[in-house]
């Protein structure tokens, strides 16, 4: 073999010096441009990002962010009489609010009665009705509202359940049956209106809590009943008048936020939830339960007043590039 021998003829169906790493390099940008390509069509025809969802829910550019809350119920959302609101369900409106980009000073908080909550319409300052961007307001899932066009419900994020007050001194009472042929006050369009019309009490409806508690002190009804967490503060503050109630109701209430038909908006507290319960660096659901229910459950020795752990939010189908990192998941237990 002589020395030109050493390399091969073009044609010979040998590699050229360097062909293998040229076909390599050739197939390699081959992949990546393919993947480019397969990426942008997922990103295009994907989920919508968070910016996206702010723009769908009209959120862009508005100044201020209307809330309707109970303005009535100690604990959970009471207006004092400088006119500002506090409460564990105000908190949680900051919450979700600070997350959809507004101020607390940027939040607006209106008084919404029970039956207004699933029309979404609130009484400002003046005491006209305005239609309201959310409602935060002890509003429970039930089959029947979630079945409601109008309403949009967020994941829930407190549990509690049905219980009931009466004055100090009065007999022991496990179960609404006891309660028939009694006079008993609920709040009207609530869950607790069902359970004490079938024990067979003699129900009086009200659309302020407020206003039942003010009548069992007079000695107009026998009891009151309606949400735990709603109750214990009334006890909380008169725990020498009130006395609180375990009526072994298995079914538990689950509050939840109603966005209405704002699909965007619903998905945006839906995340704003799911970060709550799930990033260990954000505390504020937690913070909001130890300065405001915690306080209650004292003079409520008898009842749970409501779980002490937020309830599981699935993960909402938001769209984030692959490299950007997920929400960090605190550890089991």
């Amino acid at each position: 073999m002589g020395p030109g021998d050493h390399t091969a003829r073009a044609g010979s169906g040998d590699v050229l010096p360097g062909g293998r790493g040229l076909r390599l390099a050739g197939w390699l940008a081959a992949v990546v441009a393919a993947l480019v390509v397969a990426g942008w069509a997922v990103w295009e025809t994907g989920p919508p990002t968070e910016a996206e969802l702010l723009e769908q829910a009209g959120l862009n550019g508005r100044r201020s962010l209307l809330v309707g809350v109970k303005d009535d119920t100690p604990g959970i959302a009471l207006r004092k009489p400088d006119g500002t609101y506090e409460g564990f369900d105000i908190q949680i409106a900051l919450m979700i609010a600070a997350d959809l980009g507004f101020r607390a000073s940027e939040v607006e908080f209106l008084s919404i009665e029970t039956e207004d909550r699933a029309r979404m319409t609130a009484r400002n300052a003046s005491g006209q009705h305005v239609k309201v961007d959310l409602v935060v307001a002890t509003f429970s899932v039930t089959p029947a509202r979630s079945a409601n066009r109008a309403i949009g419900f967020s994941a829930p994020y407190l549990e509690t359940q049905q219980s009931v007050i009466t004055l100090k001194g009065h007999s022991d009472i496990t179960s609404l049956t006891q309660l028939r042929g009694e006079k008993v006050c609920t709040l009207a369009a609530s869950t607790s209106e069902t359970e004490i019309d079938r024990a067979g009490a003699e129900v009086t409806r009200k659309n302020r809590i407020s206003d039942c508690v003010a009548g069992l002190k007079a000695k107009e009804y026998e009891a009151v009943t309606t949400d735990t967490a709603i109750l214990a503060g009334f006890v909380a503050g008169e725990p020498d008048l009130l006395e609180h109630h375990d009526i072994g109701l298995e079914a538990s209430e689950q509050w939840a936020v109603n966005a209405g038909a704002n699909e965007a908006l619903r998905t945006l507290v839906d995340l704003s939830l799911h970060r709550s319960v799930t990033d260990p660096q954000d505390m504020r659901w937690e913070e909001a339960y130890e300065r405001f229910i915690t306080p209650l459950q004292a003079h409520n020795p008898r009842e749970q007043i409501a779980g002490r752990t937020q309830p599981a939010v699935p993960e909402p189908d938001v769209r984030r590039w692959p490299w950007e990192r997920g929400i960090p998941q605190r550890e089991a237990g």
